[in-house]
């Protein structure tokens, strides 16, 4: 990983909880092909490093992100369908990368999230939201569709509220964000940074191997048929971890009524 980008800071406290923000402010943290790449490095390289326990994605300014940046979207508008498919790939790659990162991450939404922003927001595991910040999915107001962010936006949300917003392309308030569960709070500005930070208190009280592991059990486990493969993976799953170096820690905490020896928690 580099030691500094452009557009993003990357921070990692003593907790191990990581912080990435967008720091494109002046252009309401629009996002570019550089962008995309520095992104793709810094949850690839986050996602590998044992101390980081959780991340944290955020934005400085006004606006969350505004979507695609429109010098980068003025390129675009020239390139050939090979071309096309090369930039579109980068972008799903960017987002497969923080969608499948493994450990907890928390979106910290404030003011615009337009566009390919609400992907980002999709892919993490949780997100707490301003009351204030607005949302919309624009894409076919300018003739083209939320193709890369799909995937994450509908697991979200569900199909039926894409199905809705998608062809819209409607402003619509964090209340009804945070009812579709694209946030899974909103709040005042204020508290903001102390309801992720009570989030991360609870993640930080336990096993980061449970953690990975309860991330990749859903991932597995979702939308899957309950038959005897599925069954046999989840016996498979609670058995391995009950004989590992933490889980083993975990059961002796628990029954000697002490802190178990991960926990980092203030509180």
């Amino acid at each position: 990983m580099k030691n500094t980008y452009s557009g993003l800071l990357v921070n990692i406290d003593e907790r191990g909880v990581a912080k990435v923000t967008l720091n494109r402010p002046e252009l309401h943290n629009a996002f570019d092909a550089q962008l995309i790449a520095d992104l793709t490095e810094v949850f690839n390289y986050l996602g590998s490093q044992p101390e980081v326990r959780a991340m944290i994605l955020a934005a400085n300014g006004r606006s969350f992100s505004a979507g695609a940046d429109l010098n980068w979207m003025q390129k675009m508008a020239d390139y050939s369908y090979a071309e096309n498919m090369q930039d579109a790939a980068k972008l799903a790659t960017m987002l497969a990368s923080l969608n499948h990162f493994s450990k907890p991450t928390i979106a910290r939404v404030q003011g615009a999230a337009f566009g390919g922003a609400i992907g980002l927001i999709a892919c993490c595991d949780m997100a707490v939201g301003s009351k204030l910040s607005k949302f919309c999915l624009s894409e076919v107001k300018i003739g083209l569709v939320p193709a890369t962010i799909s995937p994450y936006v509908i697991s979200a949300i569900g199909a039926r509220a894409a199905r809705r917003y998608f062809t819209t392309a409607e402003v619509f308030s964090a209340r009804r964000a945070r009812r579709l569960g694209l946030l899974s709070e909103a709040v005042t500005e204020e508290e903001l940074d102390s309801t992720i930070e009570s989030l991360i208190e609870h993640i930080l009280r336990n096993s980061p191997q449970a953690v990975s592991a309860a991330k990749s059990l859903i991932n597995h486990v979702e939308n899957r048929k309950i038959d005897h493969a599925l069954i046999d993976y989840t016996c498979e799953q609670i058995a391995h971890i009950r004989v590992s170096e933490e889980g083993q820690e975990g059961l002796q905490a628990f029954l000697q009524k002490r802190p178990a020896s991960w926990n980092k928690a203030s509180l």
